[in-house]
Order: structure tokens, then sequence, then C-alpha cells
């Protein structure tokens, strides 16, 4: 995937970030603010925008443009932790002009840690990282984009699924303690949209060919 190709792939995670955030918010309402789809929709759409008004846009300055719109018009911990993944995505392939299989899955090992880092969160304190990090995982069980993007967004899915039978760790939905479980976890869903629009993305892009 070469720069141009990263482009359309922010204008189609703002289109499934656009169509999911009734769904967020309401998610997010029950244990949040209530914003977190709206806040996404809006990161992604500028970011879109930013994207698309590069000169001779790259994988890493495509990367750091939505990062920085993640970083200034989304806000709070969501806004902070999504901002990371992608700064450290765009800083693992700063030398790269086209992503192969394997400069995907360290960039998306370098944001994990970022995020894990930043937020201090692991597998299992009903976060993001719930489906961020065994979609990181799955991307290294396929020899192909389509493959990997596939298991990765399946696996993303899951791991925010399964945030319903957990107790909060982190942010608003800590203090509610043991109401939280029968709840899904707003950011890992968001995770999963992301990979979901990924996976989607790489298998129009297959069907092109």
């Amino acid at each position: 995937m070469n720069g141009p190709d990263f482009v359309r792939l922010i204008q189609a995670i703002h289109t499934a970030m656009e169509a999911a955030q009734t769904e967020l918010n309401a998610l997010d309402s029950e244990l949040g603010d209530g914003d977190h789809g709206g806040a996404l929709a809006t990161a992604f759409a500028d970011a879109a925008e930013k994207a698309a008004a590069l000169t001779n846009p790259t994988p890493s300055t495509v990367l750091a443009v939505t990062a920085q719109s993640l970083l200034n018009r989304m806000g709070g911990a969501s806004g902070a932790l999504y901002g990371t993944l992608f700064l450290r995505m765009s800083a693992s392939c700063k030398d790269r002009t086209e992503l192969t299989l394997a400069d995907w899955q360290a960039a998306l090992q370098a944001g994990l840690e970022g995020v894990q880092a930043r937020g201090k969160a692991a597998p299992g304190d009903k976060t993001l990282v719930d489906a961020l990090a065994p979609a990181v995982a799955a991307v290294s069980t396929s020899d192909t984009l389509g493959g990997a993007f596939a298991a990765a967004a399946a696996a993303a899915q899951a791991g925010a699924d399964q945030t319903a039978e957990m107790v909060a760790k982190f942010g608003r939905a800590k203090f509610v303690g043991e109401r939280a479980r029968g709840h899904v976890d707003a950011g890992a869903r968001s995770m999963a949209v992301l990979f979901a629009a990924l996976h989607r993305y790489q298998e129009d892009e297959d069907g092109k060919t």
C-alpha cells in the first residue's frame, strides 16, 4: 500500500466511523460521556480532508496527519490513545514509500506498544487494547494483506465482544465497578470498526485485480 492508498484508506475509515457513530455514542453513554462515536467521526473527517490535501503523500505522512487530527479534534483519553497509535505507526514507516505485510506488522506492533505505554492498559482492562492487541497479533497469521486484515478484523471484534464480561480499570467506567459487566467497551468496539474498515478496503482493492 502506497501513499495514495493510505489517503483512500483514511477516507474509508472516516466513512465507517460516520456509519457507526450512533452505535458508538450509545455504548459510550452506558459508561462514559456518550460522545465517543461523534468525536471519532469528526476527527477522521478532519484527517481525511488533510490527507487528501497532501502533496505526494507517503504512508508515514498520511498516518502523521491522521494522528494530529485525532489528538487535536478528538481530545480526552481516547484521542490521546488513538493519536498515539497512528503517530507510532507513522514513525515506524517514515522511510517507506509503500508498506508490505511485514511493514504493517511492524507498524501496528509499534502502535500497540505506544498505546500501552501511554495508557498503561493491558488486555482484560476493558479498553480499546482488548480489541487492538488481538488484532495486531492476528496480522501475523497470514502471508497476504487480505488474509491478515480479515484475521485482524475478526480478532478485534471478538476482543471487543469479550469486554462485556469485564470490569473496567480505566476511565469513567472504572467507577461503576461490577455494573460495567454486560456492556461492551466503546473504545474496543470503535477499534473493531477501524479494523473492519481496513479489511473491507483491502478486500475491495483485491477485487480490482
